[in-house]
């Protein structure tokens, strides 16, 4: 009987422990990132005389593990990372990324015909984006870096068109700050949409007349 009442006596603390470990650990925080139209605060509807029919496909982006996960990363030194736990992406990043990106490109060409592959829609594209990701996080001194393997390709001979490493490089207003670093990745994001609207504009055969906004 003695052993039966300490048996409960410790599975009565355990479970207080436990439920009091439950009730102090603060609330995660979920984040996305930011298109250009809310970073610029501009509204989302362009000329209706300037929308562009280049049909444009993305895909498919690609990221290192260890930035593919659930909770935002930034790096402490060359070669170690800080992954919060209670700063989390709302969704995940290849789909943040690409969601905004498309809504950059959407924003900078005029163009409706946008989609990320795979895609159902059965129109005709004229070319297709893909990129690998080598670096998208907050960096020691207070920077926000996306540096990116990119190319330009026609989507039925799959002929590459063109092919570039890009690097850029924002700073963080508040260091240390979640919402701070992402406004920063957010706007990376943005200078690396209006380099491939710019490429999308000089390409031959892509677009002659392609309407380019700032």
């Amino acid at each position: 009987m003695t052993q039966l009442f300490l048996n409960w006596r410790w599975l009565i603390i355990t479970l207080c422990i436990s439920v009091i470990s439950c009730a102090s650990t603060p609330p995660a925080n979920f984040y996305t990132l930011a298109p250009i139209t809310a970073l610029e605060q501009k509204t989302h509807d362009a000329p209706p005389s300037a929308d562009s029919a280049l049909a444009i496909g993305l895909g498919p982006v690609s990221f290192p593990l260890f930035l593919d996960r659930p909770q935002i990363v930034s790096r402490t030194s060359a070669n170690q990372l800080a992954v919060n736990e209670l700063e989390r992406w709302g969704g995940t990043l290849q789909d943040e990324f690409l969601r905004v990106w498309s809504e950059n490109l959407a924003q900078l060409t005029g163009s409706s015909r946008i989609v990320i592959l795979p895609s159902e829609l059965r129109y005709p594209l004229d070319v297709r984006l893909s990129a690998e990701i080598l670096a998208f996080e907050g960096t020691p001194d207070g920077q926000a870096v996306l540096r990116v393997r990119w190319s330009l390709l026609e989507p039925n001979l799959e002929q590459v068109r063109v092919a570039r490493e890009s690097r850029y490089q924002r700073p963080v207003a508040a260091p240390g700050d979640t919402r701070a670093l992402l406004t920063a990745l957010s706007w990376t994001l943005a200078d690396f949409s209006r380099e491939v609207a710019e490429t999308l504009k000089h390409t031959p055969s892509v677009s002659a007349d392609l309407p380019i906004y700032r």
